[in-house]
């Protein structure tokens, strides 16, 4: 009897297991995210989540004890080169399980096994934080932004007034120069007055 044995066999032998949960930890390393049966990916996750602790420690031990596991040289550089860094914060759970529903031929339960660090969809860095305003601090926002418009109003009106006022002054100038030109020609006049009174004075 096997009372209280929960480990999943998975239809194959030792050999024939630990070969496919190697290659499927390498492809999850190199891809980031497969899909797969809802059983191989559970044990893939007791599989593949120590790897990765491991790998948290760079050095030849755990190199040579991640080789160990996975026989792929190209997985386990990619393993310490990228991955090791931004799992170092986090404390256990590197995985995630989303189940895509039934298989089209066996009807076996399909699901999508990813890294939970490299979806930038489900990471808290790429959501935006919405702060709630009251609807008091928006209105009062609101006046500042008007205040500020008419003062900057008032100060363009106020710049066109002394423009205003500029081109009165230079009009007035030129109506002041107008008289002075007259009065150069008054003594035209005068001399034509003299000369009229000459003339009758020699009649």
């Amino acid at each position: 009897m096997r009372h209280g044995k929960k480990f999943n066999h998975l239809g194959r032998k030792t050999a024939h297991r630990k070969a496919m949960l190697s290659n499927m930890a390498c492809s999850l390393i190199e891809h980031k995210r497969i899909n797969t049966t809802v059983a191989k990916a559970k044990a893939l996750r007791v599989y593949v989540e120590p790897i990765l602790t491991k790998s948290k420690t760079d050095s030849t031990h755990s190199r040579r004890v991640v080789f160990r596991y996975l026989q792929q040289k190209g997985a386990v550089a990619e393993l310490f080169r990228e991955i090791a860094p931004k799992i170092a914060n986090r404390p256990g759970g590197y995985t995630r399980i989303i189940r895509t529903g039934y298989r089209l031929g066996d009807n076996a339960e399909m699901c999508m096994i990813e890294l939970v660090d490299f979806n930038e969809l489900y990471s808290n860095e790429a959501k935006k934080k919405n702060t709630r305003r009251s609807r008091r601090g928006g209105s009062a926002q609101a006046t500042e932004a008007t205040s500020d418009e008419v003062v900057e109003t008032e100060g363009i009106e106020a710049v066109e007034v002394v423009e205003e006022s500029e081109v009165v002054e230079e009009t007035e100038v030129v109506e002041e120069t107008t008289p002075e030109t007259a009065t150069e020609e008054a003594p035209k006049t005068d001399d034509v007055e003299e000369k009229g009174d000459k003339a009758e004075e020699e009649k």
